[in-house]
């Protein structure tokens, strides 16, 4: 055996590790922490989206099976528009109403709680009044002198009212993902906007937007089978209570390991 051969043999091992070296040098490094942030607005103001829309998304890797937790703090603006139109004491009525929805998912699958409602307003404007006279009343002189005012109803005009609100909140809301399996996980925040409006001789209008957001995904571990007893001393069991074991006592009390 010659020397070239020799050192073939000998870089052989080497040569045959390289792509397995290129491949996991693109794996998503375990991490406690991840996160998604944007400074623009993730909806702009619409009546709304027919359906969830995805505004946020980070990716995570779980070492171990633990608990994901995910916090979402978003700016919530609504605005609302309602005007009324009454005359000859007729009442009139406007309604407007909007609703921001968020929920949180893991690998496609909604997180508890489920969806959570980040803003809403129902604006409901109703009035009753007699019109616009002005220009509508004439004067008559009766057979006995005296003289009366006469209102022609075809003449009045209606009265208007209205009435509208636009704001912009900031809300947050935790969601919690028990026994996430040991692997790569996209974690995604999506949010919906639902408007309607109902209206008799008047006008109204209802828009929601979504500003600016972060998201904050954490990979934490919780105990379970603690007490649910608010003051409980720990290790304790409450007056009068078994202990369950299982689900249902899972989350009786939350404590938070980094590691």
């Amino acid at each position: 055996m010659n020397l070239f051969t020799k050192l073939c043999l000998r870089l052989l091992p080497v040569i045959l590790a390289l792509p397995l070296a290129v491949h996991t040098s693109h794996a998503l490094p375990a991490a406690q922490f991840a996160f998604a942030t944007s400074d623009l607005t993730l909806i702009s103001q619409t009546t709304g989206t027919n359906g969830w829309v995805t505004i946020l998304a980070a990716p995570v890797k779980t070492p171990a099976s633990k608990e994901l937790y995910v916090n979402a703090s978003l700016e919530a603006g609504l605005y609302t528009q309602t005007k009324v139109s009454s005359k000859n004491n007729k009442k009139d009525t406007s309604t407007a109403s909007v609703a921001i929805q968020v929920r949180a998912l893991i690998d496609g699958n909604p997180m508890p709680p489920g969806t959570v409602t980040y803003a809403a307003r129902t604006q409901t404007l109703s009035a009753t009044l007699e019109g616009a006279i002005a220009g509508c009343l004439t004067t008559v002189t009766n057979p006995d002198g005296t003289v009366s005012i006469i209102l022609d109803p075809n003449c009045v005009s209606p009265e208007e009212i209205e009435l509208i609100l636009d704001t912009l909140n900031a809300a947050a809301f935790n969601f919690v993902a028990s026994n996430v399996p040991v692997g790569n996980h996209m974690i995604s925040l999506q949010a919906r906007i639902s408007s309607s409006t109902s209206v008799q001789e008047g006008t109204a209008s209802a828009k929601g937007l979504v500003g600016k957001g972060t998201m904050i995904v954490q990979i934490v571990r919780a105990t379970r089978g603690a007490s649910a007893t608010p003051g409980a001393e720990e290790g304790a069991p409450s007056a009068g209570a078994t202990a369950a074991p299982g689900p249902a006592n899972t989350w009786g009390r939350l404590k938070v390991i980094y590691r």
